[in-house]
């Protein structure tokens, strides 16, 4: 899960797993898998970042129980 804050202020988690797409137009833009569209006030780089991030997460994770 990656936080993220909607153009209201509001901050919440998102299964980055179900990121389809990411769009600046000028918004930030999420595509869902389900095509459900999201718009947030992160740039596409921070989403980028973060996703990158949650995904080493999850292998060091993996990595730990393999051991």
């Amino acid at each position: 899960m990656i936080k993220l804050t909607s153009l209201q202020g509001e901050e919440f988690l998102l299964n980055a797993d179900l990121i389809e797409r990411v769009e600046e137009l000028p918004d930030t833009i999420i595509t869902l898998t389900s095509g459900k569209k999201m718009r947030v006030v992160e740039d596409a780089n921070t989403i980028v970042e973060k996703f990158i991030n949650y995904k080493r997460k999850i292998q060091c994770l993996a990595e730990v129980q393999n051991e």
